[in-house]
This record gives structure tokens, C-alpha cells and sequence, in this order.
């Protein structure tokens, strides 16, 4: 005997002390009638005692060993890809319904309880002479963790599943541990030979390089099997015909990575896609096409180029920043001292954001948290007040802002260490110097890029990586250079001067907190646009990409981050990070979101807050799902009681790849990985008596369990009955009512 609801030996202890002091005290008028109280106290305290017993459910169990009170699950993927035909013209579900109706069912049944369930998005009963492969996605793993919730206490010798082992949930690992779930016998159908399949496996559009609004999409396509003919690529924008290339794959049908250079609409979100077309008999011309949405920018970003003293640095780099239509210049120059000792500045800016500037730097976090990006030019810490080096710290960290840091002035002697910006730079301070490397010793010695700096947008200056190398090697040597410690954990060296034999960091980069910040430890680059051919335009070039590069993770205020791919039907999550123009979170506000279709359609969300644990972040989210393909509007819209907080907007690209189609290949790997985790086995289609065997031998071990409830019969109901009446009657007997 056992109990369903046990309690530990200390609570028992208590327990059953509490029913004997309880029942003592009970029948504390009868000290004068010891016998009478020692009767009707151990009657009460029998009659508690049989009530906690109840309580705690006592139990028998018995064991028995006949196989036909154990489950076998078969779950069979209805999704799309098994409608692919590739064996003989028969199509994989086609296969797999015929498998199961001929051999395994007649093979389980009577031996077994059987229960068939189809898996696509979600796990679900079937009938197996129905089963069609219309669902959408495949998603495996949550099928074998609902499986395991569904027939949670019952006995299963072990599941069996029918697929092509693709799982397009987007998870890694299972959604449970492999050792909670029974053994999982697999039957794979498909073929591992995708048999001249050709497949656009991914389009990604990377950050804005060169001048304009140039933007590169890396492409990656495949040929599978042995196909040697060269492959078209068409490039579409927006549906139009853009460009063409053909590029023929390697030997066997390899991998093909190719980049295409495109500019964006300004204004406006463009959708590029990448298609092959399909050959006449195809396996899978689903697979042979790929979307991706490039987002404009919001807004031309705001950059505020602090200059520790004049000089010709400052004069070409406000030229070469403002002649960027993408971004908008505040300037400020340290001219000197007044006659009562203070600091007098040159300022050009905005009129709206003048009057901020007048000291030098923003008063206060709001009004330079305005700008998107922060220079610091030739500008030693003591130039700044701690809580202006505070604030530009919290620029980069808590706004995201972008800052960069250049100028001998802000590395020699004491320069910024110590400051509260120093842990934001991506290279140590600890090698400073009271001197820089002059031009003496530099005459000669170019920049170098390292790995990280011939794709990074920054430093790409030109198309190709061979001639982006050439280029740098072939600017003039900067005046000085000042000598930095090393890059920080998580810190890019992206180029190099060599000062006496010996490699120096020139620039570096890294992410901070929300933010990015960047070093450029040469003196007098203006010297790349005054030494060079006026038709160079590698400062300029080089510039505009490291400030757009540094402004790009700025977000407003309100800021909205659609999903960056997503399918029709999927429950599409839109976030939007809620903050007041200090960019403090602002938990308390409303927020709504309106999603437009691209047939017109609106829907009106109302969006909730997401609770983080130990965070103070105000995230709000709203779910919908899209009814159809195509390019959607988001606009999130925030109040705070009924003041006006904020908006924001964005585009959402639904339906830019069929991912239940990327390589239609049968996953043997994921199948073999999965049954070896929990104990099944991979089987072939025509082994069932293997299958049968396995079943078998996990038959004991699965065998039901029957549980007996002793306290749920008639004779624990007389027994309590019986208690209760003893008690009553002697009490009325000896006088107590």
C-alpha cells in the first residue's frame, strides 16, 4: 500500500499529534470520568486520524504485463513537403498512407492500442485512409513534446513517426529533454538525392555601403546533385526586372554566393527578389525564389561633431558629413578663451537646436539625445564636465547612439582616461603617450585592412575586396599617430598603420550597451583628400560610411521592430520599445498598433506590455496573422493618459520564401538524432517486424499500472459512519449533547 497524496514523516508526526491533543481537549468536562474521556477522546481521535488517512488517498498497485493496454502513437507530417514526388511519381505522403494502412497498422493492431495523429503546425487525431499533405509547416519537435503531454501516464512502449524529417519551427534543439521522451522509431521517406533541384537558399540585404544609398544583397543558391550548367540569377525590385547573371556552380553542384549592388527607392520600402527559373521538370520550383525587404530610413540622422580647437580636420570632415543628404550637421568649435577666462565656440547648426549648444555641449541628456551620433574631435576630458562625459557615456549605452573619438588631443597624456566614456571606446588606453608618432616616422608607412575591415561598411571604399585592399594601401600617410593600448573583449581592429616595423591600430569599433562606438587614432586624414586625385573620393567615402555606420542603431523614441520574415497564417509578433524623448521607459503608456494589408485592409491592435523579469525596459507587443503574402505598414501609435507620447512606423515583408520547401532533401541526420536520443531507431520502410521486436521488448517496462483507490469503496464510507455514531450515541448516552 502507497499513498497518491503522501506527506513526510516530520508532517505526519505533527498531524497526528494535533488530531490526539485536539481530541483530548475535546472532552476536557470529563476529568472527573476518566474511563468516559479516555473513550470518547479515542474515538474522536480515531475518526480524525481515519479522515487524514483519506486525505492522503491510500493506494494499491498491481502490475499487468498484457501488451494490449500499451499505446503505440503514429504520428505522420502532413505537411507540405511530403506532397513532393520524388519516387516513381509517387508523392512521400502518397508512400507513407499506403505504408501504414498495409503493413504497420495490420502489424499493431490487437498487438497494441494504436492511435493515429497528424502533425503540421499543431499534433491532431487522423484517419489514415485521409491524410493529405496540405499544412503549412512542420514542426517536429512540438509534435513529439505534445505526443509526450498527451499520453503523460499512460504506458507507451514507444512512438513511431512517418516523415521527411523537416522541421521548419525554426528551433534548434527539441522542445523537450530527449530522455523524457519514450523511444521514437522513425521511418524517413523521401530521397537524400535532391535529384538537379536548383534553390535560392538565402538573400540577405547588409548595411549601407559607399555613397548614396547603395545597399549589397548576398545571395546563396545551390544546384543539387550533379548539374553543370550555369545557373540564372534575376534580380527583381519590386517585381521589376533589374539584372541578370549567370553563374555556373562547382563541380558536383556546389554552392553559389553572389553579391548584387543595388540602391533603394529613397523614402520608401523596397522589396528585391532573387529567382531562378524553374526547369521543365523540377522537383521543387517552390524553392526557387527568395524576397527580402530593405527598410528606408526614417529619417535623416543627426550628427553633433564636437571640435576641441580649430584646424583643417574640422573644415573637411563638416564638408564631407553635410554634403551627405542622409545626414544632418551640428558643429561646434572651441575657439579659445574670453577675457574672463571662459570658452567661446563656433557653432553651425540648426536653428531648433542652436540655443542647446551654446556652452560647448547639450545641458542636459534630452537635448543631446536628440542626435543619433556623437564626435569628439581633438577633445581632451578635461574640455568636458563629469556629467557631460556622464551623458555622452549614457548617449551611447541607454540612447544607442553612435559615438566616434579621433584627434591626437583625445589620446595624449591624460587625454580621456579615466573618464566616464572610457569603458565605450573598443580599444584600451593604456599604452598613451604624451607625444604621437610624427610624420617623420611615419613618412612612408600606409594603412593596412585587416580581415575584419574588407567587408565591414565602414572601410569598404571600394567594389571589390582585392581593390578595397589596393585602395587603402594607397592612401598618403597621415601626419601622426597616436599609440593605444589593446582592443577591448568583443572589440574590430578594421585597419593598421606600421610605425617602425610594428602594426598600430588606426581604427576600431564595437557595440555598447544600445549603442556602437568607434577610434580613429590617425592625425591629419584630410591629407587623403588634399594628396589624392580630386576625382578620390576615399575620405569622403570613408567618413560618411563611419558615421552613417555609428548613427544606424539610434532608434527614436518610439520604435517599432517588426518580425524580419514570417509566413501567411503565422502569428506575427509586432514589438515596439516605448520611451520618453530621455529615453526613459515608459511602462504606463497605451499603445496601439495599426497593421495595413496589401489589399488596403486595416486591422486595429491594441499592444500589451511584455514583462521581463529584472527588467525595466517598456516593450509592448501585438499579435495578427496575416491572411496573405505581400508588403504590410505598421504604425504603432503611444500616449501616456491622454498627452500624445509618440509614433512610429515600419514595413513587414509576409511570404518572402517558402521555408517548407528550402531543401527538399529526406533529413536523415535530424531523424538519426532524434531516435538515437531516446532509445528508438531509424527504420527502412519494409522494416516492420524490427519495428515489432523493439515494441516487444519495451512491452514489460511500459506494461500498464493499475492503481487501486482503498478509501474509495463503501467500507472506508461504513467505517466512518460507524466512528461517528459510536461517538454520538455514547455522548448522548452520558449526557453531553
Amino acid at each position: 500500500m502507497s499513498f497518491a497524496n503522501p506527506l513526510p514523516w516530520w508532517a505526519v508526526l505533527l498531524v497526528v499529534a494535533a488530531a490526539a491533543a485536539l481530541a483530548w481537549h475535546a472532552y476536557r468536562r470529563f476529568s472527573a470520568w476518566p474511563t468516559r474521556r479516555y473513550t470518547l477522546s479515542a474515538l474522536r481521535f480515531i475518526t480524525l486520524l481515519a479522515l487524514v488517512i483519506v486525505l492522503m488517498r491510500p493506494i494499491a498497485r498491481s502490475s499487468e504485463a498484457d501488451s494490449r493496454d500499451v499505446v503505440v502513437p503514429i504520428l505522420i507530417d502532413v505537411s507540405r513537403s511530403m506532397a513532393i514526388e520524388d519516387a516513381s511519381g509517387a508523392s512521400r505522403i502518397e508512400r507513407a498512407r499506403d505504408f501504414l494502412a498495409k503493413r504497420l497498422l495490420p502489424a499493431l493492431n490487437g498487438r497494441f492500442q494504436v492511435e493515429v495523429l497528424s502533425f503540421g503546425e499543431t499534433l491532431v487525431p487522423a484517419d489514415a485512409a485521409e491524410l493529405t499533405a496540405t499544412a503549412r509547416r512542420s514542426d517536429l519537435g512540438g509534435a513529439l513534446a505534445a505526443a509526450r503531454e498527451r499520453f503523460r501516464g499512460r504506458p507507451v512502449a514507444g512512438m513511431v513517426i512517418l516523415t521527411d524529417g523537416a522541421d521548419t519551427s525554426g528551433a534548434v534543439e527539441l522542445p523537450v529533454p530527449e530522455d523524457t521522451l519514450p523511444p521514437v522509431h522513425a521511418f524517413g521517406f523521401g530521397s537524400e538525392d535532391a535529384g538537379g533541384d536548383r534553390e535560392v537558399v538565402s538573400v540577405t540585404a547588409a548595411e549601407a555601403v559607399l555613397d548614396g544609398s547603395r545597399v549589397d544583397l548576398a545571395v546563396s543558391a545551390v544546384a543539387h546533385g550533379s548539374a553543370q550548367d550555369a545557373v540564372e540569377l534575376r534580380l527583381l525590385e519590386n517585381g521589376r526586372p533589374r539584372e541578370v547573371r549567370h553563374v555556373r556552380p562547382g563541380p558536383g553542384g556546389g554552392t553559389i554566393r553572389e553579391v548584387f549592388h543595388v540602391a533603394p527607392t529613397a523614402g520608401a520600402a523596397t522589396v528585391y527578389t532573387v529567382e531562378i527559373p524553374p526547369l521543365p521538370r523540377e522537383l521543387v520550383p517552390e524553392n526557387n525564389s527568395r524576397s527580402v525587404l530593405v527598410q528606408p530610413p526614417a529619417r535623416t540622422r543627426r550628427v553633433l561633431l564636437l571640435e576641441g580647437a580649430p584646424g583643417f580636420e574640422h573644415s573637411f570632415l563638416k564638408r564631407a558629413l553635410m554634403s551627405d543628404r542622409s545626414l544632418e550637421v551640428d558643429s561646434v568649435v572651441r575657439k579659445g578663451e574670453n577675457e574672463e577666462g571662459a570658452d567661446t565656440f563656433y557653432i553651425q547648426a540648426s536653428r531648433t537646436r542652436s540655443g542647446a549648444l551654446t556652452s560647448g555641449f547639450p545641458p542636459e541628456p534630452v537635448s543631446l539625445f536628440t542626435y543619433d551620433a556623437l564626435v569628439l574631435a581633438n577633445v581632451a576630458g578635461d574640455q568636458l564636465t563629469g556629467a557631460q562625459l556622464e551623458a555622452a557615456r549614457d548617449f551611447v549605452s541607454r540612447r544607442g547612439g553612435g559615438l566616434l573619438v579621433m584627434g591626437a588631443q583625445s589620446f595624449l597624456g591624460r587625454g580621456l582616461v579615466g573618464t566616464p566614456i572610457e569603458d565605450a571606446l573598443p580599444m584600451l588606453l593604456n599604452r598613451r603617450s604624451d607625444t604621437a608618432v610624427s610624420a617623420a616616422a611615419a613618412r612612408g608607412a600606409g594603412v593596412s585592412l585587416t580581415e575584419a575591415g574588407i567587408d565591414h561598411p565602414i572601410t569598404r571604399i571600394a567594389d571589390t575586396p582585392d581593390e578595397n585592399r589596393k585602395r587603402w594601401e594607397g592612401l598618403p600617410a597621415l601626419a601622426s599617430t597616436s599609440a593605444l593600448g589593446s582592443a577591448r573583449p568583443g572589440a574590430a581592429i578594421l585597419a593598421t598603420t606600421t610605425i617602425g616595423g610594428a602594426a598600430r591600430p588606426l581604427v576600431a569599433v564595437q557595440r555598447f550597451g544600445e549603442g556602437r562606438s568607434m577610434v580613429f587614432a590617425g592625425e591629419a586624414s584630410w591629407r587623403w583628400r588634399m594628396m589624392l586625385p580630386s576625382v578620390d573620393h576615399s575620405y569622403e567615402t570613408f567618413w560618411r560610411q563611419a558615421v552613417r555606420w555609428l548613427a544606424l542603431g539610434a532608434s527614436d523614441p518610439i520604435a517599432v521592430y517588426p518580425p524580419a520574415a514570417s509566413a501567411v497564417g503565422d502569428d506575427v509578433v509586432i514589438r515596439a520599445a516605448v520611451r520618453d524623448p530621455a529615453f526613459t521607459p515608459m511602462p504606463d503608456a497605451s499603445v496601439d498598433v495599426r497593421v495595413s494589408g496589401p489589399d488596403g485592409r486595416r486591422q486595429e491592435l491594441s499592444a500589451s506590455l511584455e514583462r521581463k523579469d529584472g527588467s525595466d525596459d517598456a516593450m509592448f507587443a501585438a499579435k495578427f496573422t496575416p491572411a496573405q503574402p505581400g508588403l504590410y505598414r505598421v504604425s504603432v501609435t503611444a500616449r501616456r493618459g491622454r498627452a500624445d507620447a509618440g509614433s512610429a512606423s515600419s514595413a513587414l515583408l509576409v511570404g518572402g520564401a517558402d521555408v517548407e520547401m528550402s531543401d527538399p532533401r529526406l533529413n536523415t541526420a535530424l531523424l538519426q538524432r532524434i531516435s538515437a536520443g531516446t532509445g528508438g531507431r531509424l527504420m527502412q520502410s519494409g522494416e516492420v517486424e524490427p519495428l515489432m521486436s523493439a515494441l516487444r521488448a519495451a512491452t514489460p517496462a511500459a506494461a500498464l499500472t493499475v492503481r487501486h483507490d482503498l478509501w474509495h469503496n463503501a467500507w472506508s464510507f461504513l467505517v466512518m459512519i460507524a466512528l461517528l455514531t459510536a461517538e454520538w450515541l455514547l455522548r448522548r448516552r452520558w449526557g453531553l449533547r
